[in-house]
Parts: structure tokens; C-alpha cells; sequence
């Protein structure tokens, strides 16, 4: 079995970098949280209600655009920019200590940022995530805040750990427009620039070597896309995913960013909703550790009644498996038990897990039904009892199968 999984792997090297990149994530978060812990405490640990993490292409307006989004939800802190956090004083003192500001210290500067009084009702956080690692790291952070308001509800701490709303928003251009909107704006900063030294008014506007070239320019769109916009995609599954076509006018671009927010914002849950239906844990966190937990409970069948647990092994291999093998193409079966076995609950979630860890997925139906027993002789009325069968469906991946012209 390690073979098989071993070249399994090696088979699929992306999987492995992306597993791998996750528990970076984990080890990255989990002690940056631990450091904000311990230093300010975890009831001060208070973030901002609602966070929009802007991305986009280059060229696509998001710095152009960041005062409308602010705006529209009547934000007024302003944007954290993580591309100048790194040229923050934390992150200067960092580069003269001989450190590298990596992931984990961007990660920390940036919740140290949001944790700020000004953005307790909201901030924009421009460039951030962009990469895998920081994807994961939204997700922790996430879970986190949920977990923290779940803790502090119905304390005197409760008002400041409301229900956590994060909105993806990706502003998107295609290469072309992209390049030359890199390409026209290293021009402009470029004559203004010069203006500026000649007349010695005004300030110099930031140049970057890939506004001037072509290529450089090409080459940073195609970054993004590679890197940035695939890790973004994971997250529409998870939180409210504004994808903006940042095509034609800044009008029109508006009008775009104005009507995906106005829809999304519709259907956001009421506070009192949300706190009705949140101990319902959500569908991806109850099958995170779902194949560890199932080991558990076959190794505690065995151990506390492993003569039962028998009893079950030996009735799937009589009863259900020749039913099962006969429908191996179409990979699903339907068994019908009167087992008195399966009367016993605990056996019927031995039956389930035993075909889980095997590979099967079962669904198991009772169904009772009145049928004529005996006829009383005196009376001639028919007595009757309750016939309990269970009903078993079985799904597996079948076999493709060839067929013949």
C-alpha cells in the first residue's frame, strides 16, 4: 500500500506542492495567531467587521478604483496597502535586523494593521492575498474570527466580535489591455515626473521598471494570472466572490463594481439568522478530519465489541458483497436485509463505516411494513406484524467498461 501511494504522488507533483503550500499556511498562521495572543490577549483580538480583499490585474484600476469601494460601504480608514507594508518602519527594522520579510511577517504586519481602532468597522486590504499560502491563511483567519465570536457570545465581550463578512474582489483585464495600460501610465508618470524636476513643484509619482517595458509589463499580467488569480479562484466557494469586468470606462467600471456589490449585499444573513443557524458547523469543517475520526470509531468497535463488530464484517461478506460484485459496472447496488442484526443502532453505523473505509458509500433505509401473521380461529381476525427490512444503497465507481460496435 505505501508503493501504491508513494507513485500516486509522484504522479501528481502539483497536488503535493499545493498540500504542501497549505501546511505552510497552517504553521505560518497558527503562530503569528498565537503571537497576537499572547501579547494583546484574545479578547482584544478585534477585527474588522467587514474586509474586502482587493486583487486584480495590473493595470486594472484596483488603486483607482479603492476610494469608490470604500465609499459605497462608508469606510473610512484608510486602504491597507500591503505592498507598503513592506516599506513600513516594523517591516524597515525587519530588513535591518538581517530578517526576511516573507509571508509570515507580511501576515503579521497585516493583522497587527487591522487590529487598529480606525478600521473596526471595515477596511479595504489592496493586494492581499495573492499567493496559496495567504489564500489559506484568509481561510484560518476566518475560522478564527467565527470561533472567536462563537466564545465571547452572550458576554460583555459580545459587541465586539461581530458576525465576519469577507468579499473577494478581483478586478479583471485581459493581456492586451493590461500591457498597455501598464505601458500608457509609465509613460504619464514619466512626464510628470520630468515636469516636476524642471519646475521643482509637484510630487514624483512611482515608476516601476515594468510600466516602461513591454515585455516586463507582459511578464507581470501573466504572473498574476498564474499565480494570483488561481489561488483567488478557491475562495468563491467560501465568501462573497465580486469578479468585475474592469474593461472600457471608469463610469462604466463603476457602474459594474456598484451593481456586484448591491446583489452580493442582498444576500448576506441577518446577525440574529446567522447566530440561530452558526453552531451548525459548515459542511467542509465536519469532513476535514472525517478519515482520522473513522479510524477512531472501527478501532473502538473492535475494542468494545469486537464480538458484534464480527457479526457485521461477516453479514456484509455473505449478504451484501455477491449483490455488490454483480454490479460492479454500474457501481451501485440496493440490498434488502431482515438481518437482526441491523435492529441494533450501533450496528448499523458499523455497517456504514465498515463500507466507508472500504471505499463504498452506503445509505441504509428502514422500512416497516404491517403483514398478515396469524388468524384467530375464534374470531377469524387476521393478526398482523411489523416486517422491518432494510434497505441498503450501495455506490462505487464502477468499471468503464469497452463496447463493441
Amino acid at each position: 500500500m505505501p508503493s501504491e501511494t508513494a507513485e500516486a504522488d509522484s504522479n501528481h507533483p502539483e497536488r503535493k506542492v499545493q498540500d504542501l503550500e497549505v501546511k505552510d499556511a497552517q504553521i505560518i498562521f497558527n503562530s503569528v495567531w498565537a503571537s497576537l495572543e499572547e501579547s494583546m490577549g484574545e479578547e482584544n483580538l478585534r477585527f474588522p467587521k467587514e474586509i474586502f480583499w482587493l486583487n486584480g490585474a495590473p493595470g486594472a484600476g484596483k488603486g483607482t478604483n479603492t476610494a469608490f469601494i470604500m465609499q459605497y460601504r462608508d469606510l473610512t480608514a484608510p486602504p491597507l496597502v500591503v505592498s507598503s507594508l513592506l516599506q513600513s518602519e516594523e517591516a524597515e527594522k525587519m530588513k535591518d535586523a538581517g530578517l526576511l520579510v516573507g509571508d509570515r511577517e507580511v501576515v503579521e504586519i497585516m493583522l497587527k494593521k487591522l487590529l487598529e481602532p480606525i478600521y473596526k468597522t471595515g477596511a479595504v486590504v489592496d493586494g492581499f492575498p495573492r499567493t496559496k499560502v495567504q489564500v489559506e491563511c484568509v481561510k484560518l483567519l476566518y475560522q478564527k474570527l467565527i470561533e472567536l465570536r462563537l466564545k465571547f457570545k452572550g458576554t460583555l465581550f459580545s459587541e465586539h466580535f461581530k458576525k465576519p463578512h469577507f468579499h473577494i474582489v478581483v478586478l479583471f483585464i485581459d493581456e492586451k489591455e493590461s500591457v498597455k495600460r501598464q505601458v500608457n501610465r509609465g509613460r504619464e508618470a514619466q512626464a510628470h515626473n520630468e515636469e516636476v524636476q524642471e519646475s521643482g513643484v509637484g510630487e514624483l509619482q512611482e515608476l516601476r521598471p515594468t510600466d516602461l517595458d513591454p515585455a516586463a509589463a507582459l511578464n507581470r499580467y501573466r504572473t498574476f494570472k498564474e499565480k494570483t488569480y488561481g489561488a483567488l479562484r478557491d475562495l468563491r466557494e467560501i465568501f462573497f466572490y465580486h469578479f468585475i469586468n474592469a474593461h472600457g470606462s471608469l463610469e462604466a467600471v463603476r457602474q459594474r463594481i456598484d451593481e456586484e456589490l448591491r446583489y452580493q449585499g442582498s444576500l448576506e444573513l441577518d446577525e440574529a439568522t446567522y447566530d440561530r443557524i452558526s453552531h451548525i458547523p459548515v459542511a467542509n469543517t465536519i469532513s476535514k478530519h472525517a478519515r482520522q475520526d473513522l479510524v477512531d470509531r472501527l478501532d473502538a468497535y473492535v475494542e468494545r465489541d469486537g464480538e458484534h463488530f464480527e457479526q457485521v464484517v461477516a453479514l456484509i461478506q455473505e449478504d451484501f458483497m455477491p449483490i455488490i460484485e454483480r454490479h460492479a459496472i454500474s457501481g451501485t447496488a440496493v440490498v434488502n436485509t431482515e438481518s437482526p442484526i441491523l435492529h441494533d443502532p450501533e450496528a448499523l453505523a458499523m455497517l456504514i463505516d465498515v463500507f466507508s473505509e472500504r471505499g463504498y458509500h452506503a445509505i441504509v433505509d428502514l422500512h416497516r411494513e404491517e403483514i398478515p401473521d396469524s388468524i384467530d380461529p375464534k374470531t377469524f381476525k387476521i393478526k398482523t406484524r411489523i416486517k422491518s427490512i432494510f434497505r441498503v444503497r450501495v455506490h462505487f465507481k464502477g468499471s468503464d467498461i469497452r463496447r463493441g460496435r
